[in-house]
């Protein structure tokens, strides 16, 4: 599975320890410890970008990015020259983001993009599906499983959510009237109100 790799946890988003003994494996053969697993967003002037599954790595001496899962997460392609390289977006085929090239790297910049600021953002090593129901204003279902599958939030636990107490009272969601076994004999009898 592709991965990309940072030595800076503060950026992470929805981080959870590593649980597994893997290790990353660099040029010199050293196995590197990995602590945490996370996402974040990368924001250009043009885009923003989503990084899913990166992996914290402390002795990393510099981030990673695997290509090839950029390319796959956000519906784009690279296009790598000499000195240069330039981030395309798939359909339109304008370019979203370039940085240059540097001591044989392909280097993204700090002035072509960055990541999203720890403040804006509460790194939690687990956050539920209903948790993220009730930050969003508990949204319905249908919004919030939208929201997850174009990743604009993220979830540890995707579990289906269930009717929580506060959706019938601020009438998000209607309740179902039982049978009540009673019946109106005659007008005015029995009457409901949901007010």
């Amino acid at each position: 599975m592709n991965h990309h790799v940072t030595p800076d946890l503060m950026i992470l988003t929805d981080s959870a320890p590593y649980l597994n003994n893997d290790h990353l494996h660099v040029g010199n053969g050293k196995g590197l410890s990995i602590s945490h697993i996370g996402h974040t967003m990368l924001h250009s002037p043009k885009h923003t970008f989503t990084l899913s599954n990166v992996l914290h790595v402390p002795h990393i001496t510099k981030p990673l990015l695997s290509v090839q899962k950029f390319c796959r997460d956000n519906n784009i392609y690279f296009e790598f020259h000499a000195t240069i390289f330039y981030v395309k977006d798939l359909t339109t085929k304008s370019v979203l983001l370039s940085g240059q090239s540097n001591d044989g790297l392909y280097v993204l910049s700090k002035s072509s993009a960055t990541t999203i600021p720890q403040a804006y953002w509460s790194p939690c090593v687990s956050i539920t599906a209903d948790l993220r129901h009730r930050r969003l204003g508990h949204r319905t279902s249908c919004i919030f499983n939208l929201l997850v599958s174009k990743n604009k939030i993220m979830c540890t636990f995707r579990r289906s959510l269930v009717q929580c107490q506060a959706c019938p009272l601020g009438k998000s969601s209607r309740l179902s009237l039982r049978p009540m076994g009673h019946k109106a004999s005659t007008t005015l009898d029995l009457i409901f109100s949901d007010v």
